[in-house]
Protein backbone atom coordinates (compact mmCIF):
# COMPACT_ATOMS: atom_id res chain seq x y z
CA UNK A 1 0.00 0.00 0.00
CA UNK A 2 1.36 3.25 -1.08
CA UNK A 3 2.52 5.66 1.98
CA UNK A 4 1.01 9.11 2.40
CA UNK A 5 2.22 12.30 4.28
CA UNK A 6 -0.36 13.34 6.64
CA UNK A 7 0.36 16.83 7.64
CA UNK A 8 -0.66 17.01 11.65
CA UNK A 9 -2.67 19.59 12.78
CA UNK A 10 -4.62 19.82 16.32
CA UNK A 11 -7.52 21.71 17.19
CA UNK A 12 -9.22 21.71 21.14
CA UNK A 13 -12.56 23.06 22.53
CA UNK A 14 -11.60 24.76 25.61
CA UNK A 15 -13.47 26.21 28.27
CA UNK A 16 -12.26 29.19 30.47
CA UNK A 17 -14.39 30.18 33.29
CA UNK A 18 -17.71 28.64 31.29
CA UNK A 19 -16.63 30.36 28.06
CA UNK A 20 -15.70 28.01 25.13
CA UNK A 21 -12.26 29.27 23.46
CA UNK A 22 -10.92 27.14 20.04
CA UNK A 23 -7.18 26.47 19.63
CA UNK A 24 -6.02 25.62 16.76
CA UNK A 25 -2.34 24.56 15.68
CA UNK A 26 -0.77 23.71 12.59
CA UNK A 27 2.74 24.15 13.69
CA UNK A 28 4.71 25.29 16.60
CA UNK A 29 2.67 28.26 17.23
CA UNK A 30 3.97 31.68 18.56
CA UNK A 31 5.03 32.37 22.24
CA UNK A 32 4.22 35.89 23.60
CA UNK A 33 5.99 38.01 25.63
CA UNK A 34 4.04 40.72 27.91
CA UNK A 35 4.95 43.48 25.90
CA UNK A 36 3.42 41.80 22.61
CA UNK A 37 0.21 40.83 24.40
CA UNK A 38 -0.16 44.64 24.98
CA UNK A 39 0.63 45.43 21.73
CA UNK A 40 -1.96 42.54 20.46
CA UNK A 41 -4.86 44.50 23.08
CA UNK A 42 -3.73 47.75 21.65
CA UNK A 43 -4.56 46.39 18.13
CA UNK A 44 -7.71 45.10 19.08
CA UNK A 45 -9.20 48.09 19.63
CA UNK A 46 -8.11 49.06 15.73
CA UNK A 47 -10.56 48.16 13.04
CA UNK A 48 -8.22 49.26 9.89
CA UNK A 49 -7.45 46.86 6.89
CA UNK A 50 -5.14 47.41 4.10
CA UNK A 51 -4.06 44.04 1.92
CA UNK A 52 -0.61 44.61 -0.03
CA UNK A 53 -0.97 42.53 -3.48
CA UNK A 54 2.30 41.20 -5.55
CA UNK A 55 3.18 38.03 -8.17
CA UNK A 56 5.63 36.29 -5.93
CA UNK A 57 6.47 35.14 -2.55
CA UNK A 58 9.63 37.68 -1.75
CA UNK A 59 7.89 40.87 -3.82
CA UNK A 60 6.26 42.25 -0.85
CA UNK A 61 7.80 45.03 1.42
CA UNK A 62 8.41 43.46 4.79
CA UNK A 63 9.11 47.09 5.83
CA UNK A 64 5.86 48.45 5.07
CA UNK A 65 4.10 45.33 5.94
CA UNK A 66 6.22 45.37 9.64
CA UNK A 67 5.29 49.21 9.88
CA UNK A 68 1.30 48.72 9.32
CA UNK A 69 0.73 46.02 11.11
CA UNK A 70 2.89 47.12 14.51
CA UNK A 71 2.46 50.79 14.27
CA UNK A 72 -0.84 51.28 12.51
CA UNK A 73 -2.04 48.46 14.48
CA UNK A 74 -4.10 47.46 11.05
CA UNK A 75 -5.21 43.67 9.72
CA UNK A 76 -2.53 43.60 6.89
CA UNK A 77 -2.42 41.04 4.78
CA UNK A 78 -0.38 40.19 1.56
CA UNK A 79 -1.40 38.48 -1.27
CA UNK A 80 0.48 36.64 -3.61
CA UNK A 81 -0.50 35.48 -6.66
CA UNK A 82 1.82 32.66 -6.88
CA UNK A 83 3.16 30.65 -4.55
CA UNK A 84 6.72 30.79 -6.19
CA UNK A 85 7.22 27.15 -7.54
CA UNK A 86 8.30 28.71 -10.79
CA UNK A 87 11.77 29.94 -9.42
CA UNK A 88 15.21 28.55 -8.19
CA UNK A 89 15.84 26.77 -5.38
CA UNK A 90 19.03 27.59 -3.22
CA UNK A 91 18.73 25.50 -0.82
CA UNK A 92 18.33 22.04 -2.23
CA UNK A 93 16.98 19.90 -5.07
CA UNK A 94 12.87 20.95 -4.78
CA UNK A 95 11.49 22.53 -7.79
CA UNK A 96 7.76 22.89 -8.78
CA UNK A 97 5.50 21.61 -6.64
CA UNK A 98 7.67 20.63 -4.00
CA UNK A 99 9.33 24.49 -4.31
CA UNK A 100 6.23 25.74 -4.14
CA UNK A 101 5.42 24.19 -0.32
CA UNK A 102 9.14 25.58 0.34
CA UNK A 103 8.56 29.00 -0.65
CA UNK A 104 4.79 28.74 0.96
CA UNK A 105 6.72 28.10 4.44
CA UNK A 106 8.97 30.87 3.99
CA UNK A 107 5.74 33.39 3.26
CA UNK A 108 4.31 32.02 6.47
CA UNK A 109 7.19 32.30 8.61
CA UNK A 110 7.94 35.66 7.35
CA UNK A 111 4.13 36.75 7.93
CA UNK A 112 5.02 35.55 11.81
CA UNK A 113 8.05 37.86 12.14
CA UNK A 114 6.09 40.89 11.06
CA UNK A 115 2.91 40.55 11.93
CA UNK A 116 1.03 40.30 8.33
CA UNK A 117 -1.37 37.53 6.88
CA UNK A 118 -1.00 35.52 3.90
CA UNK A 119 -2.66 34.70 1.19
CA UNK A 120 -2.35 33.47 -1.93
CA UNK A 121 -4.35 32.90 -5.60
CA UNK A 122 -4.35 30.11 -7.82
CA UNK A 123 -2.27 31.61 -10.05
CA UNK A 124 0.57 29.47 -11.70
CA UNK A 125 4.66 30.66 -11.48
CA UNK A 126 6.09 28.82 -14.49
CA UNK A 127 8.95 31.02 -14.38
CA UNK A 128 10.29 34.30 -16.20
CA UNK A 129 7.70 35.99 -18.14
CA UNK A 130 7.84 39.02 -20.82
CA UNK A 131 4.75 40.72 -20.86
CA UNK A 132 1.69 40.83 -18.71
CA UNK A 133 -0.22 39.28 -22.26
CA UNK A 134 2.20 36.38 -22.01
CA UNK A 135 1.25 35.70 -18.51
CA UNK A 136 -2.75 35.90 -19.34
CA UNK A 137 -1.68 32.74 -21.62
CA UNK A 138 -0.89 30.90 -19.09
CA UNK A 139 -2.92 32.21 -15.92
CA UNK A 140 -6.52 31.40 -15.68
CA UNK A 141 -7.29 35.41 -15.78
CA UNK A 142 -11.26 35.14 -14.74
CA UNK A 143 -9.96 32.16 -12.21
CA UNK A 144 -6.97 34.64 -10.90
CA UNK A 145 -9.36 37.51 -10.56
CA UNK A 146 -12.11 35.48 -8.82
CA UNK A 147 -9.38 34.65 -6.20
CA UNK A 148 -8.02 38.36 -5.67
CA UNK A 149 -12.06 39.46 -5.34
CA UNK A 150 -12.50 36.90 -3.05
CA UNK A 151 -10.05 38.12 -0.95
CA UNK A 152 -10.72 41.57 -0.75
CA UNK A 153 -14.31 40.89 -0.09
CA UNK A 154 -13.25 38.66 2.89
CA UNK A 155 -10.80 40.90 4.65
CA UNK A 156 -12.36 43.89 3.26
CA UNK A 157 -8.91 46.52 3.33
CA UNK A 158 -9.80 50.03 3.62
CA UNK A 159 -6.90 50.44 1.57
CA UNK A 160 -5.31 48.05 -1.62
CA UNK A 161 -1.22 48.81 -2.06
CA UNK A 162 0.17 47.04 -5.17
CA UNK A 163 4.27 46.40 -5.22
CA UNK A 164 4.35 47.07 -9.11
CA UNK A 165 3.15 49.60 -11.42
CA UNK A 166 0.47 48.14 -14.35
CA UNK A 167 3.01 48.40 -17.15
CA UNK A 168 6.49 47.16 -18.57
CA UNK A 169 8.02 48.99 -15.61
CA UNK A 170 7.47 46.09 -13.34
CA UNK A 171 9.57 44.22 -14.80
CA UNK A 172 8.67 41.10 -14.87
CA UNK A 173 4.85 39.67 -16.83
CA UNK A 174 3.86 38.57 -13.54
CA UNK A 175 4.41 41.62 -11.74
CA UNK A 176 2.95 42.96 -14.28
CA UNK A 177 -0.30 41.17 -14.29
CA UNK A 178 -0.68 41.32 -10.24
CA UNK A 179 -1.03 45.23 -11.28
CA UNK A 180 -3.59 44.99 -13.47
CA UNK A 181 -5.61 42.46 -11.73
CA UNK A 182 -5.70 44.45 -8.59
CA UNK A 183 -6.88 47.68 -10.28
CA UNK A 184 -9.56 45.35 -12.17
CA UNK A 185 -10.10 43.71 -8.99
CA UNK A 186 -10.34 47.21 -6.98
CA UNK A 187 -13.74 47.57 -8.91
CA UNK A 188 -15.37 44.04 -9.20
CA UNK A 189 -14.95 43.83 -5.45
CA UNK A 190 -17.60 46.53 -5.02
CA UNK A 191 -20.04 45.31 -7.96
CA UNK A 192 -22.21 42.40 -6.52
CA UNK A 193 -23.21 41.44 -10.39
CA UNK A 194 -19.11 40.09 -10.77
CA UNK A 195 -18.90 37.03 -9.37
CA UNK A 196 -22.16 36.60 -7.51
CA UNK A 197 -21.36 32.77 -6.28
CA UNK A 198 -19.09 34.71 -3.81
CA UNK A 199 -22.23 36.53 -2.31
CA UNK A 200 -23.40 33.70 -0.67
CA UNK A 201 -20.78 33.58 2.04
CA UNK A 202 -19.80 37.64 1.60
CA UNK A 203 -20.69 40.92 1.02
CA UNK A 204 -19.60 43.40 -2.23
CA UNK A 205 -17.15 45.26 -1.05
CA UNK A 206 -15.73 48.89 -2.34
CA UNK A 207 -11.94 49.38 -0.58
CA UNK A 208 -11.79 53.39 -0.01
CA UNK A 209 -8.06 53.86 -2.21
CA UNK A 210 -5.80 51.71 -4.64
CA UNK A 211 -2.11 52.65 -4.19
CA UNK A 212 0.77 51.80 -6.08
CA UNK A 213 4.11 51.66 -3.14
CA UNK A 214 6.93 52.84 -5.70
CA UNK A 215 10.46 53.76 -5.02
CA UNK A 216 13.84 53.70 -6.27
CA UNK A 217 13.41 50.64 -8.01
CA UNK A 218 10.78 52.43 -10.31
CA UNK A 219 12.10 56.20 -11.28
CA UNK A 220 14.86 57.38 -12.35
CA UNK A 221 17.13 59.31 -11.05
CA UNK A 222 16.65 62.68 -10.01
CA UNK A 223 13.03 62.15 -10.20
CA UNK A 224 11.26 64.83 -8.30
CA UNK A 225 8.86 62.86 -5.75
CA UNK A 226 7.32 65.69 -4.68
CA UNK A 227 3.69 64.93 -6.05
CA UNK A 228 4.04 61.44 -4.47
CA UNK A 229 1.87 60.41 -0.76
CA UNK A 230 4.40 59.25 1.53
CA UNK A 231 5.10 58.60 5.30
CA UNK A 232 8.15 57.17 7.34
CA UNK A 233 8.22 53.35 7.76
CA UNK A 234 11.35 53.82 9.47
CA UNK A 235 10.02 54.00 13.13
CA UNK A 236 11.04 52.36 16.39
CA UNK A 237 8.61 50.17 17.91
CA UNK A 238 9.58 50.04 22.01
CA UNK A 239 7.06 47.10 22.89
CA UNK A 240 8.83 44.65 20.38
CA UNK A 241 12.57 46.29 20.86
CA UNK A 242 13.07 46.87 16.86
CA UNK A 243 12.77 49.43 14.16
CA UNK A 244 10.74 48.25 11.15
CA UNK A 245 13.35 48.23 9.38
CA UNK A 246 14.86 45.67 11.63
CA UNK A 247 11.75 43.78 11.88
CA UNK A 248 11.87 43.85 7.74
CA UNK A 249 15.06 42.31 7.87
CA UNK A 250 14.16 39.31 9.61
CA UNK A 251 11.22 38.54 8.19
CA UNK A 252 12.72 39.28 4.34
CA UNK A 253 15.40 36.87 5.08
CA UNK A 254 13.33 33.94 5.71
CA UNK A 255 13.16 33.65 1.78
CA UNK A 256 15.81 31.12 1.91
CA UNK A 257 15.50 29.47 -1.29
CA UNK A 258 16.09 32.58 -2.71
CA UNK A 259 18.94 33.31 -0.85
CA UNK A 260 17.79 36.49 0.77
CA UNK A 261 19.65 37.59 3.36
CA UNK A 262 18.58 40.98 4.18
CA UNK A 263 21.09 43.77 6.38
CA UNK A 264 18.51 45.71 8.94
CA UNK A 265 18.44 49.57 8.81
CA UNK A 266 17.37 52.19 11.08
CA UNK A 267 15.60 55.36 11.03
CA UNK A 268 13.85 57.16 8.72
CA UNK A 269 12.62 55.60 5.98
CA UNK A 270 9.94 57.06 3.46
CA UNK A 271 7.95 54.97 1.39
CA UNK A 272 5.91 56.85 -1.53
CA UNK A 273 2.51 56.30 -2.72
CA UNK A 274 1.01 56.94 -6.36
CA UNK A 275 -2.90 56.47 -6.15
CA UNK A 276 -3.97 54.12 -9.05
CA UNK A 277 -8.29 54.21 -7.38
CA UNK A 278 -10.84 55.57 -5.68
CA UNK A 279 -10.74 58.53 -3.25
CA UNK A 280 -8.07 60.98 -3.54
CA UNK A 281 -5.75 61.30 0.00
CA UNK A 282 -3.76 64.64 0.68
CA UNK A 283 -1.25 63.36 3.76
CA UNK A 284 -2.14 60.00 4.96
CA UNK A 285 -3.18 56.71 2.75
CA UNK A 286 -5.83 55.95 5.35
CA UNK A 287 -7.79 59.62 5.20
CA UNK A 288 -11.37 59.19 5.82
CA UNK A 289 -11.38 55.89 7.43
CA UNK A 290 -13.08 55.18 10.72
CA UNK A 291 -10.75 52.54 12.23
CA UNK A 292 -12.80 52.98 16.09
CA UNK A 293 -15.41 50.40 17.20
CA UNK A 294 -17.87 53.67 16.20
CA UNK A 295 -17.58 51.98 12.69
CA UNK A 296 -20.44 49.31 14.33
CA UNK A 297 -22.47 51.38 15.90
CA UNK A 298 -23.57 52.01 19.73
CA UNK A 299 -22.71 48.09 20.34
CA UNK A 300 -19.56 48.36 18.66
CA UNK A 301 -18.33 51.58 21.01
CA UNK A 302 -19.70 49.54 23.81
CA UNK A 303 -17.02 46.84 22.89
CA UNK A 304 -14.22 49.25 22.27
CA UNK A 305 -14.80 51.12 25.74
CA UNK A 306 -14.65 47.20 27.24
CA UNK A 307 -11.03 46.72 25.09
CA UNK A 308 -10.16 50.07 26.87
CA UNK A 309 -10.60 48.73 30.53
CA UNK A 310 -8.51 45.74 29.47
CA UNK A 311 -5.64 47.97 28.11
CA UNK A 312 -5.66 50.32 31.19
CA UNK A 313 -5.24 47.30 33.78
CA UNK A 314 -3.10 45.03 32.09
CA UNK A 315 -0.31 44.07 34.23
CA UNK A 316 3.25 42.77 32.67
CA UNK A 317 4.06 40.94 35.37
CA UNK A 318 0.57 38.92 35.59
CA UNK A 319 -0.92 38.52 32.16
CA UNK A 320 -3.83 35.82 33.27
CA UNK A 321 -5.34 38.50 35.74
CA UNK A 322 -6.48 40.18 32.41
CA UNK A 323 -8.35 36.84 31.24
CA UNK A 324 -11.75 37.66 33.01
CA UNK A 325 -12.01 41.23 31.04
CA UNK A 326 -11.37 39.31 28.60
CA UNK A 327 -13.89 36.91 28.38
CA UNK A 328 -16.09 39.78 29.04
CA UNK A 329 -15.33 41.07 25.53
CA UNK A 330 -15.48 38.36 23.96
CA UNK A 331 -19.27 37.68 25.56
CA UNK A 332 -20.22 41.09 23.81
CA UNK A 333 -19.14 40.26 20.48
CA UNK A 334 -20.85 36.73 20.99
CA UNK A 335 -24.02 39.14 21.43
CA UNK A 336 -22.84 41.44 18.75
CA UNK A 337 -22.30 38.90 16.28
CA UNK A 338 -24.79 36.07 17.04
CA UNK A 339 -22.12 33.24 18.86
CA UNK A 340 -22.84 30.86 15.95
CA UNK A 341 -24.20 32.67 13.34
CA UNK A 342 -24.12 31.37 9.76
CA UNK A 343 -25.44 34.40 8.06
CA UNK A 344 -23.88 37.18 9.66
CA UNK A 345 -21.24 38.10 7.22
CA UNK A 346 -24.02 38.47 4.19
CA UNK A 347 -26.94 40.46 5.99
CA UNK A 348 -24.97 42.46 8.67
CA UNK A 349 -22.47 45.11 8.10
CA UNK A 350 -19.33 44.61 10.15
CA UNK A 351 -19.98 41.34 10.93
CA UNK A 352 -16.14 40.28 9.36
CA UNK A 353 -15.13 42.32 11.98
CA UNK A 354 -16.51 41.17 14.54
CA UNK A 355 -14.92 37.37 13.98
CA UNK A 356 -12.01 38.60 13.19
CA UNK A 357 -11.84 40.41 16.59
CA UNK A 358 -13.44 37.38 18.31
CA UNK A 359 -10.14 35.07 16.95
CA UNK A 360 -7.96 38.06 18.07
CA UNK A 361 -9.24 37.76 21.68
CA UNK A 362 -9.06 34.20 21.42
CA UNK A 363 -5.61 33.78 20.98
CA UNK A 364 -4.92 36.94 23.52
CA UNK A 365 -6.35 34.80 26.08
CA UNK A 366 -4.84 31.55 25.08
CA UNK A 367 -1.47 34.14 26.11
CA UNK A 368 -2.47 35.50 29.09
CA UNK A 369 -2.61 31.93 30.34
CA UNK A 370 0.45 30.56 28.87
CA UNK A 371 -1.59 27.79 27.38
CA UNK A 372 0.67 25.27 25.50
CA UNK A 373 -0.73 22.81 23.25
CA UNK A 374 1.39 20.16 21.47
CA UNK A 375 0.41 17.33 18.89
CA UNK A 376 3.06 14.17 18.27
CA UNK A 377 2.86 11.70 15.62
CA UNK A 378 4.46 8.05 15.96
CA UNK A 379 5.28 8.02 12.81
CA UNK A 380 5.79 10.71 10.26
CA UNK A 381 3.81 8.51 7.30
CA UNK A 382 0.99 6.17 7.00
CA UNK A 383 -1.31 4.85 4.75
CA UNK A 384 -4.97 4.76 4.17
CA UNK A 385 -6.70 3.34 6.60
CA UNK A 386 -3.93 2.76 9.41
CA UNK A 387 -4.52 3.85 12.89
CA UNK A 388 -1.57 6.38 14.09
CA UNK A 389 -1.04 7.04 17.95
CA UNK A 390 -0.88 10.72 18.68
CA UNK A 391 0.35 11.88 21.70
CA UNK A 392 -1.78 15.13 22.79
CA UNK A 393 -0.08 17.46 25.61
CA UNK A 394 -1.92 20.17 27.08
CA UNK A 395 -0.62 22.74 29.60
CA UNK A 396 -1.88 25.40 31.42
CA UNK A 397 0.42 27.65 32.70
CA UNK A 398 -1.64 29.87 34.87
CA UNK A 399 -3.91 29.73 38.12
CA UNK A 400 -6.90 30.22 35.75
CA UNK A 401 -9.43 27.00 35.76
CA UNK A 402 -9.52 26.17 31.84
CA UNK A 403 -11.29 22.35 31.00
CA UNK A 404 -10.59 20.76 28.19
CA UNK A 405 -14.15 19.81 25.80
CA UNK A 406 -12.96 18.25 22.68
CA UNK A 407 -9.58 17.54 21.02
CA UNK A 408 -8.93 16.66 17.24
CA UNK A 409 -6.69 15.43 15.15
CA UNK A 410 -7.26 15.94 10.92
CA UNK A 411 -11.10 16.05 11.02
CA UNK A 412 -11.56 13.01 13.45
CA UNK A 413 -12.99 13.53 16.99
CA UNK A 414 -11.80 12.40 19.96
CA UNK A 415 -13.27 12.41 23.85
CA UNK A 416 -10.76 12.91 26.00
CA UNK A 417 -11.26 10.70 29.31
CA UNK A 418 -9.74 13.36 31.70
CA UNK A 419 -11.40 17.12 30.58
CA UNK A 420 -9.11 18.86 33.53
CA UNK A 421 -6.64 20.44 31.66
CA UNK A 422 -2.65 20.49 33.85
CA UNK A 423 -1.46 22.95 36.27
CA UNK A 424 1.72 24.46 36.15
CA UNK A 425 2.76 21.81 38.87
CA UNK A 426 1.81 19.00 36.92
CA UNK A 427 1.80 17.69 33.06
CA UNK A 428 -0.92 15.68 31.30
CA UNK A 429 -0.38 13.38 28.71
CA UNK A 430 -2.57 11.70 27.00
CA UNK A 431 -2.42 9.47 23.86
CA UNK A 432 -5.28 8.71 21.42
CA UNK A 433 -5.65 6.65 18.11
CA UNK A 434 -7.20 7.85 15.43
CA UNK A 435 -7.44 7.27 11.84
Amino acid sequence: MRPSFRFLALAALLTVHGSLITETQAQTPKTYTSSEILLGLKKLNVLGSVLYIAAHPDDENTRLIAYMANERLLETGYLSCTRGDGGQNLIGPELREGLGVIRTQELLAARRLDGGQQFFTRANDFGFSKTAEETFKIWDKEQVLADMVWVIRQRRPDVCITRFPPDARAGHGHHTASAMLAIEAFDAAGDPKRFPEQLKYVQAWQPKRLFWNTGSFFVKPGEDMSGYLKLDAGGYNPLLGQSYGEIAARSRSNHRSQGFGSAATRGEALEYFQPLKGEKAQKDPFEGVDMSWKRLGSEGVAIGKLVEGVIRKFDASNPSASVADLLEVRKKMDTWGGLYGTKGRTERPGYGWIQSKQQQVDALIRACLGLHMEATAEAATSAQGESVNIALQFLNRSRVSVSIIRAWTDGIYNEPPSTRICSQSSLSRQSWSCR
